[in-house]
């Protein structure tokens, strides 16, 4: 099953770049008592099996709702419904950096789209569909109407968004350019939260209300209950091998569900660590494998945001490049590129703007990797 493609394509590039062994961590955001008499609200980090877990972030959170990892900024961002701010942590400590973003109308869920930018939804203010930059620098508006209460965000494979209204129960449809084309589900919802397309275009609504996840066929037409039984169903995360992860803020654990939506395991125990309401479930991939990893404060590619890349060698000081691969979003290969040591390496002019990895081949048989952002 497609999973919020866009943004878990981030975390999968290693993977489907270099042969190596996968490991995954998984952050889970707890809504507490969903008010601001009733924290604490935390951010939890856990293996991929659902242990050794730990307390990640509880500085500057009020009422979290979603997690998006920036791994060229080695940071990850959290939106804040009673702040009307996203906050930015450092990825390997959970320290709190700064605001990412402020003056939103109460941000829920957020995605990186197919442009690159930082996609977020309001439950307040306008209800407008938000674009920032990966820099955290508002782009504007992007949909021409509001959703009110939206919580749930998604894209088909032809560029159409998709959100998701708790209060009014639907689920809007916007072109690629941000016009409404009018409701794409109004009924069979009773409190959606997270939605996703799957690869034959098929549509799963997490229903909060109804405790149970729903499936809408490519045209929209109910097809039934999808999954059963999980009280205040919000947050989602996917499995290379589609197996589901699932929030349930009844009882406050995370439970694993397979491609075809049957139960396999309470993965994350209800009440681990103190988790009440989980309203937010993040897989990030831990490269393990015999890649070289740069120092952290050593890019090999300059510039880091542009349209022509350079490599920073040094003659003897490091293994000879071989050759460059370029890995758009969704994993895909943009370019393979021998490398002669001399000039701009790659001119991405005639690709999209957004983040790409670049993995370097060495001469040794090993490879290092940076990930860069393409702005005309």
């Amino acid at each position: 099953m497609k999973s919020n493609l866009l943004a878990f394509g981030l975390l999968l590039f290693g993977a489907l770049c270099i042969a190596q062994e996968q490991k995954f961590e998984i952050y889970v955001s707890d809504a507490g008592g969903f008010n601001v008499g009733n924290p604490p609200w935390r951010i939890y980090k856990f293996d991929e099996n659902g242990e050794n877990g730990e307390i990640f972030i509880e500085e500057q959170l009020a009422w979290p709702q979603d997690i998006v990892f920036l791994d060229h900024r080695n940071s990850l961002i959290v939106s804040n419904l009673n702040t009307n701010k996203i906050t930015e942590y450092d990825a390997e400590t959970g320290d709190y950096l700064g605001d990412f973003a402020t003056g939103i109308g109460g941000p829920t869920r957020m995605k990186i789209g197919p442009d690159g930018l930082l996609y977020v939804l309001q439950w307040g203010g306008d209800g407008k569909v938000l674009r920032y930059s990966l820099d955290g620098n508002l782009v504007g508006r992007f949909t021409d109407m509001g959703v009110s209460n939206s919580i749930g965000l998604d894209w088909d494979e032809d560029g159409n968004l998709y959100v998701s209204s708790y209060d009014e129960k639907y689920v809007q449809q916007f072109s690629p350019t941000g016009e409404s084309t009018g409701r794409y589900i109004s009924s069979n919802l009773s409190g959606p939260t997270n939605i996703w397309f799957d690869d034959e275009g098929n549509l799963f609504v997490a229903d909060w209300v109804a405790g149970n996840v729903k499936k809408f066929d490519a045209s929209g037409n109910y097809e039934g209950v999808f999954i059963n039984g999980i009280g205040q169903v919000e947050g989602v995360s996917f499995f290379s091998n589609g197996n589901i992860l699932l929030g349930d803020g009844q009882d406050g654990s995370v439970n694993l569900y397979d491609s075809d939506g049957n139960f396999v395991e309470e993965l994350i125990p209800a009440g681990t660590l103190g988790l009440a309401t989980p309203n937010a479930v993040v897989l990030r991939e831990v490269v393990m494998s015999s890649v070289r990893e740069t120092p952290k404060q050593f890019n090999f590619i300059t510039p880091t945001i542009g349209a022509e890349f350079n490599a920073i060698t040094t003659p003897g000081a490091h293994p000879a490049i071989e050759a460059f691969e370029v890995y758009d979003v969704l994993g895909r290969l943009a370019a393979r590129i021998p490398y002669s040591g001399n000039g701009p390496f790659w001119n991405a002019s005639g690709q999209a703007d957004g983040l790409y990895l670049i993995v370097a081949r060495l001469e040794d048989g090993k490879a290092w990797s940076q990930k860069v952002v393409v702005k005309k």
